[in-house]
C-alpha cells in the first residue's frame, strides 16, 4: 500500500488500561493493543499535523501473559495508596500502517510532499523512531525495530478460529481530525483470527461518543518546520 510503514514493536511490559477499571484506582490492561496506543506509538516514530497515520493491522506475536502489580500512584493531595495494575507481560507485536493528508488542515497544503513524508517515516522506522516509545502508558517502555509484516512465527499463527475480544476502546476523535470542535470516543468490537487483528478505520466505528468540546491547535510556516526542510536536514545529516 502506498505511505505505508511496517515494524516489530516490543517490550517487557504493556498497560493498555480498560477506562472501566481506572474508576477505582486500579488499571486492568486490555488482552490487546488499541488503535489509539498503535496510533500513539506510529506518531513517536514520526508525526507531523499535516498527515493522518491509520492503523491496518497488528499481529500479536507472543502469548497473553498479565502480570499483577502493587503500584504506589502519586496522591496529589497528599496520602499514601497502593493500588493493584495489572500488566501485559513480554509483548512483540507487528504494525502496519499508512498515511493519508489530514483533510481537515488546509492551512498545512505547503506541507503536502508525499514522497517526502513516506522516507523520512522509513528513515524514523529503522532507527527507533524520533521519540521515546511506550506501550499504552510511560512506566512501559518499548522498542522499534524495522520488518516485514508477517515474516517470522507468532504464538497464534495456527491457532485455528477467532477470540472475540468484547467491546473495546478504539481510539479518540480529535478536533482537527474530524473537522469539528469536539473530542469523542470510539468503540468497536475487535476479533483475533489467528494472532492477526485488523482494525477498522475511525470513520467506520458505530459507537462514538462524545468527552469535551474542545478547539484544534493552530499550526503555521511559523511554527511548523516543513517537509522539504526536515527531509534535507534529515538526508543530509546521512550523506555526511
Amino acid at each position: 500500500m502506498r505511505n505505508q510503514i511496517e515494524f516489530e514493536v516490543f517490550g517487557s511490559y504493556a498497560l493498555f488500561t480498560d477506562p472501566i477499571t481506572k474508576m477505582g484506582g486500579e488499571k486492568l490492561s486490555y488482552q490487546v493493543p488499541t488503535y489509539q496506543a498503535m496510533k500513539g506509538i506510529v506518531e513517536s516514530i514520526y508525526w507531523k499535523p499535516t498527515i493522518l497515520w491509520i492503523i491496518d493491522e497488528v499481529r500479536v506475536m507472543n502469548p497473553i501473559k498479565m502480570e499483577a502489580k502493587g503500584i504506589r500512584p502519586i496522591e496529589y493531595g497528599g496520602g499514601n495508596t497502593l493500588a493493584n495494575y495489572t500488566y501485559l507481560k513480554d509483548v512483540k507485536y507487528q504494525v502496519r500502517a499508512h498515511f493519508i493528508f489530514n483533510p481537515h488542515r488546509p492551512d498545512l497544503a505547503y506541507d503536502r510532499n508525499e514522497h517526502k513524508h513516506h522516507n523520512i517515516a522509513m528513515r524514523s522506522v529503522k532507527v527507533g523512531g524520533r521519540r521515546d516509545i511506550y506501550l499504552g502508558t510511560r512506566e512501559c517502555q518499548g522498542y522499534v525495530e524495522s520488518c516485514e509484516f508477517g515474516e517470522g512465527e507468532g504464538f497464534y499463527d495456527n491457532y485455528g478460529g477467532e477470540i472475540h475480544l468484547g467491546t473495546m476502546v478504539h481510539g479518540l476523535n480529535y478536533p482537527d481530525e474530524i473537522g469539528k470542535d469536539m473530542m469523542e470516543t470510539r468503540l468497536w468490537n475487535p476479533v483475533m483470527k489467528d494472532g492477526h487483528i485488523r482494525f477498522i478505520k475511525p470513520d467506520e466505528c458505530k459507537i462514538v461518543r462524545p468527552i469535551a468540546e474542545m478547539s484544534p491547535k493552530p499550526f503555521s510556516e511559523e511554527n511548523v518546520q516543513s517537509v522539504d526542510d526536515l527531509h534535507d536536514e534529515l538526508f543530509r545529516e546521512k550523506r555526511g
